[in-house]
């Protein structure tokens, strides 16, 4: 296969104009260019070895490449091998010869395309930030017979995690002949203490139809040297990892060690969380399978309850800091009374309270169905949390069961008024949600993200997390999906839909009102990063 290295070409607008120059000012000598680098400090030796997950990347920043063009256009691209090993050859991508894509019209996507991050914008206001397009290029940094890649799974189980392994595998495989491909077992500690064990077609051909994951998981275990001296050591160039916001930051660290040692190594993420509170992208895997299958325990519940005099059904679901699982499945089942979640305060007692709300509900109907996110209400029971202080090895906080207290409150509240006797069934299907196989609208989705894994690796971007924005695939900067957690906006139309569809009370105070309507970030922090190099103060 002949190289070509005539590689990268030159950022342009996406109306194929040229994208004017800028300037940046660093410690080093003044140049032009038509990006905009931010470099963090190499990350030392100490600051990259056991970062533990709420400080891993805290030290260390991926290379932040930010190009502008007209009309307020501002992309944030990822990093690519040739940032820091310029003279790599390219190769002809296989693709134009696999006979699965000989219908396609186009089988590359164009080298201009971006995809905003926010799709409604106003007439007067700039374009925004965008993302690189993900998808197949006409040209790869990778032979075939050289690529040697490995995946791994980190953090809690999710479905889907099984079909996003296959499709990694059958992708390399099938589309671009790759047929040397590893699974690192037990998450980031099975990159140094654990066996690794072949990954082949035929080998994941059906996973996709169980829950969990082949490869196993654990949380915690990142030494930042020990993995790149074991990727070194077994000669991997491509490295995919599948995870939630803290296994992408351990990649971040991960990437800018391989970056400071200057291997031709990809590292490449698939964002992976139940809760959908992953940053910037439209939804994260296994999301719509967990609303489907959290719908069953509330149908369970909605039977429990009707069934008997005053009874109560109390189901609590995921989301720890994060209500999208509570919000979105009362909306789907229709047989919720009240929704509670992390980011929409509530109180028990008193006027307005959630004890009054089910008094009068069961006046009215004699039964009623109460969803609770698993974050939700945990300021109420904060003097038990001082207790506890505890935190797993993710990083992430050990919470309360709120299900089981708020039930016994309930429970203790109906008692001692004694003129309402009550029934009352608690159900927790949790780990029921986690561990089972994705249904189709997942299926289809984590083949989506594996594959453009697959083309972001095999033209050289490095240091990226693939996510869905806009409904479009793009190719995402690590920092930019771990910056910060999404939330839902009690203030938004979603929660009000469902406060309208449940007909509870908001048990909001002017206070909360006006705190929760705090102004969305700007797209347009890019531009002030950017505004800050030239001003020289970074």
């Amino acid at each position: 296969m002949q190289s070509d290295t005539s590689d990268h070409q030159e950022p342009q607008s996406p109306t194929g104009r040229r994208i004017r120059d800028f300037e940046f000012r660093t410690s080093l000598p003044r140049v032009r260019t038509s990006c905009i680098f931010s470099t963090a400090p190499d990350p030392s030796p100490k600051s990259s070895v056991r970062s533990s997950p709420s400080t891993m990347g805290s030290d260390t920043r991926s290379t932040v490449k930010i190009v502008k063009g007209d009309f307020g256009y501002v992309l944030e691209d990822v990093p690519h091998l040739t940032d820091y090993l310029p003279d790599l050859s390219t190769y002809p991508n296989p693709l134009q010869d696999n006979p699965a894509y000989s219908v396609v019209k186009q089988y590359f996507v164009d080298q201009d395309d971006t995809v905003p991050k926010k799709v409604v914008v106003q007439k007067d206001k700039p374009r925004g930030l965008h993302f690189r397009r993900a998808g197949p290029r006409q040209k790869v940094y990778f032979e075939s017979d050289d690529v040697r890649a490995c995946i791994v799974t980190c953090g809690g189980l999710c479905p889907g995690l099984n079909t996003v392994i296959r499709e990694i595998v059958c992708g390399l495989s099938y589309m671009y002949g790759v047929n040397r491909i590893i699974g690192i077992e037990g998450g980031y500690r099975g990159f140094y203490a654990r066996n690794t064990i072949e990954l082949t077609p035929k080998s994941v051909n059906d996973i996709h139809k169980r829950g969990g994951t082949i490869l196993g998981t654990s949380r915690g275990g990142h030494d930042t040297l020990k993995i790149v001296d074991n990727i070194q050591d077994r000669g991997i160039n491509q490295v995919y990892i599948i995870g939630g916001d803290g296994t992408q930051k351990g990649a971040a660290v991960i990437f800018e060690e391989i970056r400071r040692r200057g291997l031709k190594v990809v590292v490449a993420g698939i964002p992976k969380t139940i809760d959908n509170d992953i940053a910037i992208i439209d939804k994260s895997f296994g999301f719509d399978t967990a609303v489907e299958e959290a719908q069953r325990a509330i149908n369970a519940a909605h039977v429990e309850s009707e069934s008997v005099e005053n009874g109560i059904g109390v189901v609590k679901l995921m989301g720890r800091y994060s209500g999208f699982i509570a919000m979105y499945a009362t909306l789907a089942s229709r047989d919720v009374d009240c929704c509670l979640i992390p980011e929409s305060p509530f109180y028990l007692e008193g006027k307005g309270g959630l004890f009054e709300y089910i008094e009068k509900r069961l006046k009215e109907n004699g039964h009623m169905v109460i969803v609770v996110a698993e974050g939700a209400g945990q300021d109420l029971i904060a003097e038990s949390m001082k207790s506890m202080g505890n935190e797993d090895a993710s990083g992430n906080k050990l919470l309360l069961d709120v299900g089981l207290w708020l039930s016994q409150r309930i429970k203790n509240y109906f008692t001692s008024r004694e003129k309402m006797a009550i029934n009352l069934k608690y159900i927790d299907p949790t780990y029921m949600i986690r561990a089972i196989p994705s249904n189709a609208s997942d299926n289809v989705y984590c083949t989506l993200l594996a594959q453009c894994a697959v083309h972001g690796a095999m033209a050289g971007y490095t240091g990226f997390t693939v996510g869905l924005v806009n409904g479009r695939h793009t190719y995402i900067p690590f920092d930019r999906v771990t910056e910060t957690g999404n939330k839902v906006v009690i203030t938004d139309r979603m929660w009000a839909r469902l406060l309208s569809s449940t007909n509870q009370p908001s048990f909001l105070s002017s206070e909360d009102i006006e705190e929760a309507n705090v102004p969305e970030d700007q797209p347009e922090q890019a531009v002030h990063q950017e505004e800050s190099l030239n001003n020289g103060s970074v």
